[in-house]
């Protein structure tokens, strides 16, 4: 199931590069999951308006379980929930989803770079991601893009070290994957498997 799941995530990616959609979002669809969810794919994605993985995955409604913060950073309430779709909801995969051009790491680039302090809350998300920004950094030629490399490594290895979750993985319930999105081209490759 964990396989069929990430072949049908990118089978849909395939569809929306290809601008051969097919969506359903319509009083049917609605109808048919207003009693319950059994969604096949969590994502745990950016905030950023330019990555909505009910599209670029061509899913519609009920089929996945979605994430977001900035820069795919962890904390108790995001694993919080991905644990529930694992126990619950019985969600056989988990994909981390970074993508090209990633603000997050750009602004924390600067704010590392500038040996400034980020304001408030904020200074939350660059703590969580000088580590990949640092290994980003030891590339010349794309340091952006190697950290968001780097952050989707990080977190996939975090989250396969849950208890809950490394349990699934064990029993073979659950597959964490790491993936890249492309902004210019629309396609989703695979970072970590």
């Amino acid at each position: 199931m964990t396989n069929q799941s990430l072949q049908r995530l990118l089978e849909g990616n395939r569809r929306f590069v290809e601008n051969k959609s097919q969506l359903d979002g319509s009083e049917k669809r609605r109808r048919e999951i207003a009693t319950g969810q059994h969604p096949f794919a969590t994502i745990l994605g950016c905030v950023d308006s330019r990555v909505p993985p009910e599209l670029i995955f061509d899913q519609g409604l009920g089929e996945l379980f979605v994430i977001r913060t900035a820069g795919e950073v962890l904390d108790q309430a995001v694993l919080g929930s991905i644990e529930f779709g694992v126990e619950e909801l019985k969600i056989p995969l988990l994909m981390v989803l970074g993508h090209k051009n990633c603000g997050a790491i750009k602004a924390t680039r600067e704010i590392l770079h500038s040996h400034a302090k980020a304001e408030a809350d904020i200074d939350y998300l660059v703590q969580e991601l000088t580590l990949a920004v640092e290994i980003g950094d030891e590339e010349q030629e794309n340091p952006v893009d190697r950290a968001v490399r780097a952050q989707v490594c990080h977190v996939v290895e975090r989250l396969r070290q849950a208890p809950i979750l490394k349990t699934a993985v064990e029993h073979g319930e659950l597959k964490i994957v790491g993936a890249y999105y492309d902004l210019d081209s629309g396609l989703v490759e695979m970072v970590i498997e």
